[in-house]
């Protein structure tokens, strides 16, 4: 459990993302869903509490204003991508070169390895297939896609204070 006042704004951190989340999906404002949806996120709060798994890893509060702006980045080039995919399968003369690369990637913490890896497989066309230390091996649909994925653009996107664990 992470110590003092910072565990604290961790709790009431996830408290408050819990309940955006369960207002969110139900979509309720009856009293009775209303107590319900407390109910549960007590319940849920409680839980994590309990098993301790409240931290800085699980609930990185500490890099949410630069995450917000890496999911912008991430989602456009989640539609950028998507149409290149659809651009290779439409063509009349199919031209998909199926390539692996594998590049070193400024990343240290597991925590910014896990976001830059599944960012990676998000992207439609690529799909990453192995981490092993800072290296890490991504096959792309085309050439031009997995060269793309292995440039470090969204490599250097991920906060930094992934890395500095501020």
């Amino acid at each position: 459990m992470v110590p003092g006042s910072f565990a604290m704004k961790h709790k009431v951190s996830l408290g408050l993302v819990l309940a955006a989340l369960w207002l969110g999906l139900s979509g309720k404002l009856d009293p009775l869903f209303l107590l319900l949806g407390a109910v549960s996120v007590g319940f849920a709060l409680w839980t994590a509490l309990r098993m301790d798994i409240v931290d800085r890893e699980s609930h990185p509060i500490h890099i949410s204003g630069g995450l917000i702006r890496f999911w912008i980045l991430l989602i456009r080039d989640i539609v950028i991508a998507n149409t290149q995919v659809v651009r290779e399968i439409l063509r009349p003369r199919l031209a998909i070169t199926p390539t692996v690369v594998e590049f070193e990637s400024q990343q240290s913490s597991d925590l910014g390895k896990v976001i830059l890896g599944n960012s990676i497989t998000l992207t439609p066309g690529t799909v990453t297939l192995d981490i092993q230390g800072s290296r890490f091996r991504v096959h792309g649909l085309t050439r031009e896609i997995a060269e793309e994925a292995a440039s470090g653009v969204m490599d250097r996107r991920i906060p930094r204070d992934v890395e500095e664990g501020r």
